[in-house]
């Protein structure tokens, strides 16, 4: 059997995919807005018909999350997808203003590199690539090694309708082989007009050294702050239900629980009460010690990465309830070296207990410039002054109010855009704050008019 080095074979396909996206967008960009969106109704149409088999081998082949919750996921996201792109115009003339003499031009950015991660493949892929083909762009995934067949399959439905739907071929395609060195051939190749990393850290010291734009979307789990007059049963209920999510790598969930001393005590009930189980000392130092942070390193190949409450438990050497969402360590300060101040990806919550809001607040900007890396606030409280504060104040792209961090942060119980590609530029990455959607892959020309004299 004749031997094929994988990463050389990574960066050939990187190179012809790239070469052929980069043909495909000179005809692309004639294409008008309503092909366009044609185009994208019947990807997501597609898709839609395999969503449970793709959400299912997304869990078989990454041993990450849960698939029903993936399921679920994917299908709040086209629902919310299909209303919210219907009327958006993002190619040919975006605005006229008559009195100032200026016309506004939408234009695809051209080739889309993007970098596909192993958690949520499916939901990741589909955001990214009903946007890339709605603002007029080509795309081309490199595939995270742990989920390589699922994303291509998913890329191949969504090309094969698009195709299909008039959509020209190589606009849309994947590279069928994982490597690092592929990834980077792809990122870094000269027809490279845009880079979008979805969650991969890695590659972003790579994405940095291209020159080109990056948009950036981290996972980043964040703070939550309970203040004193919240709906608390509805905020402990928000809260277990979005860290539970896919076995807590939603985008945007909550890591760190801050709570009003006045009412810390009714909060823990009602956490307990929905699904958390609050840990003792001795189990939290197994736990701290199963997933590797006492010495900052994780376990090998972080296989703690989506599983459940139960599953960490069992493996730490402890027990817990079968309805078990989350597991919770309760912390009075934030120690040089905090154990819980990186994103896990995982159903675990930090608790903290703090005088007002004001103190609050500045926890939740400590852990927010932490080694976190948050993207996402959330505070439940019915204080409008409380809330504007925090909206004022905190270092992060996004602060929800009252809602399931997940839910919120993905557009699905808030007007924001849906997707799971969350902007991240406050925590240094990539060129935006906001919800990626197709806006943000294309740049706006201006066209004004000679209207006025020259000054004297």
């Amino acid at each position: 059997m004749k031997f094929i080095d994988k990463d050389l074979k990574a960066v050939q396909e990187a190179r012809v995919l790239m070469e052929e996206a980069a043909e495909a967008k000179k005809t692309l960009a004639l294409f008008e807005q309503k092909k366009l969106d044609r185009i994208a109704v019947c990807m997501m149409d597609a898709l839609e018909l395999k969503l449970e088999q793709l959400t299912e081998e997304a869990v078989r082949e990454t041993g990450y999350g849960d698939a029903k919750d993936q399921l679920l996921q994917a299908k709040l996201l086209i629902k919310k997808m299909r209303k919210t792109l219907e009327p958006m115009k993002c190619v040919g003339v975006l605005s006229t203003d008559e009195a100032q003499g200026v016309l506004e031009i939408g234009v695809p950015m051209g080739v889309i590199a993007a970098a596909a991660p192993a958690v949520s493949p499916v939901a990741a892929v589909l955001s990214a690539a009903v946007c890339a083909v709605k603002s007029g762009n080509a795309i081309v995934f490199a595939p995270h090694p742990r989920a390589v067949k699922t994303t291509v399959r998913t890329v191949h439905i969504l090309e094969e309708a698009a195709l299909e739907a008039g959509l020209v071929r190589g606009a849309l395609s994947c590279s069928e082989t994982a490597a690092k060195e592929g990834a980077i051939e792809l990122l870094s190749h000269p027809e490279t007009n845009l880079i979008l990393n979805m969650g991969e850290r890695p590659l972003l010291e790579a994405c940095s050294r291209t020159g080109c734009p990056v948009l950036y979307g981290g996972i980043a789990p964040g703070p939550v702050f309970i203040e004193k007059t919240a709906d608390i049963s509805r905020a402990a209920a928000c809260i277990t239900d979005s860290r539970g999510f896919n076995c807590g790598t939603g985008a945007g969930s909550e890591q760190y629980v801050v709570a009003d001393r006045q009412i810390a005590a009714q909060v823990k009930e009602e956490l307990i009460r929905h699904g958390a189980y609050f840990m003792t000392e001795t189990e939290q130092k197994q736990l701290t010690a199963f997933l590797g942070l006492e010495k900052g390193t994780g376990l090998p190949d972080k296989e703690f990465i989506g599983k459940t409450a139960a599953w960490l438990a069992q493996k730490a050497g402890f027990a817990v309830p079968e309805h078990t969402k989350v597991l919770v360590s309760e912390q009075s300060y934030i120690t040089d070296f905090n154990p819980y101040a990186k994103g896990l990806l995982c159903p675990v919550l930090a608790f903290y207990i703090e005088e007002d809001w004001i103190h609050a607040c500045e926890k939740c900007i400590e852990l927010l410039v932490g080694e976190s890396r948050g993207n996402t606030l959330t505070i439940h409280s019915q204080d409008p002054e409380v809330i504007r504060q925090f909206a004022l104040k905190k270092p992060v792209g996004r602060v929800l109010i009252n809602t399931p961090a997940v839910w919120g942060a993905m557009g699905v119980t808030t007007d924001l855009f849906p997707t799971v590609i969350l902007g991240s530029v406050t925590s240094k990455e990539g060129i935006t704050a906001e919800n990626v959607s197709p806006l943000h892959m294309i740049y706006r020309r201006k066209a004004a008019f000679g209207i006025h004299g020259l000054c004297s």
